[in-house]
């Protein structure tokens, strides 16, 4: 065919193109605009379709198609070379950033390698809840399990996994060199820190979050953590939780000190329906026995 012939010519212009870019993951849209923009200049004819142009790319070079099936929707990438897999969740949600065990690894306060890539998406801002806290209402909450996002789709061995939190104007967020070099928007240490004392069950598990606190000591501003834990507004006592957090891995007096200036007027709880238990009176916290 005649069209398809005119795209081998002008193969090595399109290679030039895609290596143009900073980015190596393009979604159908980056695919139909780039071939409308380019189409005269590599003298491609208009009776080429998206579709062949597409076709011929996935057949004759390294341009790869990718399908992430989540629950209630597929979404279509095209790759461009070897390509990180962070680059290729973010691709999902654009205004998203990374987040708990995802945002552990980028800044090493993790021994592990996650198989669960997380991307915090947030909610549009809502008004204030009046409801005033209860140790009834408290207690009841935490003998059962938490509710997870479910938004999940697979590539290769990893899992790309959707989560949809409050609104916080992305306090925290920051742009780094991912593992591979890529450019990423995680939470900083500090917003991180926070997140995984508040969501365990997205950062390993509470050991995994001690850990963590462990290795973030020489890293972390405790009073820029406090200041984004006001900022937050938490309507349950999260400050117990990150208080317990410090104690135990060893951090200064100074510091463990800042967070018990927050009020500390109800009983606690470390994770959701948690079995057996120990109780600090310190924290006035409840966490798993033997942590």
């Amino acid at each position: 065919m005649e069209r398809l012939a005119r795209i081998k010519i002008a193969e090595p212009d399109i290679i030039k193109v895609f290596e143009s870019f900073n980015k190596r993951v393009f979604t159908r849209t980056d695919i139909d605009e780039m071939l409308a923009e380019h189409r005269e200049s590599w003298r491609l004819q208009k009776s080429l379709t998206n579709k062949e142009f597409i076709n011929y790319l996935l057949n004759e070079t390294e341009f790869q198609e990718v399908i992430l099936e989540f629950p209630n929707r597929k979404e279509t990438r095209y790759l461009w070379g070897a390509t990180s897999v962070y680059e290729l969740a973010l691709s999902v949600k654009p205004d998203g950033y990374f987040t708990h065990y995802s945002a552990m690894y980028i800044h090493e306060l993790t021994e592990q390698i996650p198989k669960t890539i997380y991307i915090n998406t947030e909610q549009p801002k809502q008004p204030k809840g009046n409801g005033e806290l209860e140790q009834g209402r408290i207690d009841n909450a935490f003998k059962n399990k938490v509710r997870v996002s479910n938004e999940i789709a697979t590539y290769h061995d990893y899992k790309i996994r959707i989560l949809h939190g409050m609104h916080t104007n992305k306090l925290g967020v920051i742009e780094v060199d991912g593992a591979e070099g890529e450019l990423v928007r995680v939470t900083n240490i500090e917003r991180t820190l926070i997140d995984i004392a508040v969501r365990p069950v997205y950062s390993g598990g509470v050991h995994e979050v001690l850990k963590a606190y462990k290795l973030a000591k020489d890293k972390v501003s405790i009073n820029k953590l406090t200041a984004m834990l006001k900022k937050l507004g938490y309507t349950y006592p999260y400050h117990q939780v990150i208080g317990f957090y410090l104690e135990r891995s060893g951090y200064k007096e100074s510091a463990i000190q800042l967070l018990k200036k927050f009020p500390m007027e109800f009983d606690f709880y470390l994770e959701h329906k948690m079995a057996e238990t120990e109780y600090s009176p310190e924290w006035k916290l409840y966490y798993p026995k033997g942590l």
